[in-house]
Order: C-alpha cells, then structure tokens, then sequence
C-alpha cells in the first residue's frame, strides 16, 4: 500500500506541476516582461523604425531603472523586417513562436503589420501601437489590437476638406505607393472626393524603392493638378517633390500625411512648402515644449542623435504599454491586461498629442490631426486639428 500512495502522491503533485505551467502566461515570469518589435532597420523606411525602437527602449529602460513593474523588468527584443513581407514574416515566426513574446509594440509598416495578424492572433499575443495609421490597426474589432491616433483615410480627408474648402483647390490628384500603406491614402482622398463631389483628376502609383519620378510627375502636370495628396514616406516624397519643384511647376500644392510627417523630410533641400498631415509636436532641440526639449535632451544623450518623429511615436507607444501593464496589477495575464488596457483614460502625453481614452469596445484611442508646412527647413504647424 506505501508504494501505491507514493505513486498516486507523486502523480498528484505531477499534475499540479503541470497545471501550473500551462497557466503561465506567455513572455512572463515572475521577474521579467518580454516584448517585442519587427521593425525596419534596413530599409526605405529605416529613419523611423531605429528612431521608434530606439525611443521605445529607451522608456523601458527608465522603467527598468526604477525597479520595473511589479518587480518585472522589461526585455524588449526587436527584429529587422527591411520594410518586406517576407523578412516580417520571418521575424513574428521568431518573436511568436521562440521567443514567446507577451505582445508586439511598435511594429512597423502597414503591410508587415497585416501580414502578421493571423498566426500572431492565433497566438494571443497584443499588437500595440504600430508605427501604421492603417485602419486594419484596430478594425476589425479584435481585442488584441490597440491603436492611438488618427487613420491615413481620416487624415487625407481632413487635408482635402481643408485645401478644397478653405483655399478653392479644384483638381485633387494623388500619387502613392502601391502598397496597403498608399492604398489606404487613395482610398481617403476617393472617399472625400465622393464626399465633396468632385472627382479625382489622376492618380500615379510607384513601388517603394522607386528612384526617378519624372515621368508619374509629368502626368500629374499635365492633368492639371493643383493639390497632390502624397501616399509616401521619406525618399518617395522628398525626390517627386523636388523634381516638380525643379521642373518649375510651382501651381501646386503637395500634402502628405502623418508618414511624411519627418524632420528629415523638413530638413531635406528644397522642401520648403509641403505640407503634411501632423499628429504630435515635432521634437526640436529648441521646441517650445519643455517636456520635449527634455526629451530630446534624454535621447541624444543615450544614442548620441537627435530623434525625429519616429522616436515620438516609439516612446508614447511604450509609455501607453507600460501604462496597461501597471494597470494590469502585479497578477499579470492577457485578460488583466486588455482589461488594464481598456482602463485607459485621459491618457496625454509629453509631446502636445490628442487625449487617448480605450475602452471594452474602443480600439482607436484617438482620431485628430492637424496640417504642418516646411517652412526655413523645419515644420510649423499652420492650423488646428481638422476634420471632414
């Protein structure tokens, strides 16, 4: 009879053993928080995905430096997608599935976001605050998804109500990447048109890696455009802008959105005049915030660099993280932590953006944004958050 009960004891305890391992949750012990990021490292979109990651470890850091959460500290694992499906594919398999990640934050591109979705859902591992204004960021309703400001459509829009009600432009055209990114853009200002009623005069597409644009500008010139809504990042919308401008055409006016929206873009040679769709101060050394010259103080002390928008966007996508963990209290799971997530009102943060209020059926925390202009090589904002 010791023997049997000896057995079943040890059989007992094997299964307690085991219940408990099957109820831990993911990418979390009892003194770590492990997190990660696919982002563009390499690639045509590299100025904002080191700046973010940068930004992002960077408020990790402080965190960590001041004891953690609930005694957890944070270990943020990034990974270079290239600004490619592919390579972002690659890189969730790995933070899914051996790194085991608790959520991704700040992942970069809206294509790369989307192209993860499935198996990082299937996984119940959070996508945070992607570095995307893309609507599939929080629509369809999913509770993994949280995203914190305005959409490209909704951006777009605002920009074409804007210039066609408030400064008589007739012919809207748009050239944009054919991507989901510009797709998205095509589709705001498709949308706003309708809205409007007016159609759209033409619209140019390019591949991401596209160096010559005289020939999409061409068209554009010679259909007549005189507002062109810029599905594009950096290079693509520093070197069409600049081609126009050397070209001589001067009639026109160019509005990109929030991913325009760079301090390289401002500072690039011949920039004076875009404009772009803003959703945050831009973080100047000598910005009238304090709390963003102190930021930028912090960062180019740490990596040595002035931080451009992306860091912005990295550094309130961690903050709203560490935000839901607190939130979340020292029993951390997924479900306390959507739930800490959703407990998040009145959320403002250190550079001057809209309040961010989630909710059990809010995803999209806020929605404004406000038109920008390069003017002496900086951005100026140059009205209030608009609609449409």
């Amino acid at each position: 009879m010791k023997p049997r009960l000896v057995m079943v004891a040890a059989a007992g305890l094997m299964a307690v053993v085991a219940t408990g391992a099957s109820a831990q949750t993911r990418g979390v012990t009892k003194t770590e928080i492990l997190l990660g990021s696919h982002s563009d490292l390499s690639g045509v979109a590299a100025t904002y995905g080191v700046s973010s990651t940068n930004a992002a470890k960077m408020r990790f850091d402080e965190i960590n430096d001041t004891g953690g959460i609930f005694d957890r500290k944070i270990r943020f694992i990034v990974e270079d997608n290239g600004y490619q499906v592919p390579k972002a594919v690659q890189a969730c398999n790995k933070l899914i599935n051996r790194d085991k990640v608790f959520a991704f934050v700040a992942a970069l591109g809206t294509p790369m976001n989307n192209a993860c979705f499935k198996d990082q859902f299937a996984a119940e591992v959070p996508n945070l605050f992607p570095l995307t204004a893309a609507r599939s960021m929080f629509e369809p309703f999913n509770r993994l998804k949280f995203y914190n400001a305005a959409t490209y459509v909704d951006q777009i829009r605002s920009g074409i109500n804007h210039f066609v009600k408030e400064k008589g432009k007739k012919a809207v055209c748009v050239m944009y990447q054919d991507t989901d990114f510009g797709k998205e853009i095509l589709e705001g200002a498709e949308l706003q048109a309708k809205k409007l009623g007016i159609k759209l005069v033409e619209t140019t597409a390019h591949k991401p890696t596209d160096q010559d644009f005289t020939a999409p500008i061409t068209k554009l010139r010679q259909a007549g455009c005189d507002l062109i809504m810029m599905g594009t990042i950096v290079r693509d919308t520093i070197v069409p802008y600049v081609t126009a401008r050397k070209m001589g055409w001067t009639d026109v006016v160019f509005v990109g959105s929030a991913a325009a929206y760079d301090s390289v873009v401002g500072a690039a040679q011949g920039m004076d005049g875009f404009y772009a769709m803003g959703l945050t101060e831009m973080p100047y050394p000598d910005s009238d915030v304090a709390s963003v010259r102190e930021f930028v103080e912090r960062y180019k002390k740490k990596f040595n660099i002035d931080p451009n928008i992306g860091a912005v966007y990295g550094y309130v996508g961690a903050d709203l993280t560490v935000t839901g963990l607190k939130n979340a209290g020292a029993d951390l799971t997924l479900d306390s932590f959507i739930k800490g997530m959703e407990a998040i009102k009145g959320y403002k943060d250190i550079f001057h953006g809209p309040e961010i209020n989630f909710g059990p059926q809010t995803r999209q925390g806020a929605n404004s944004s406000f038109l920008a202009e390069v003017k002496g090589g900086r951005w100026t904002r140059v009205t209030q958050p608009l609609g449409f």
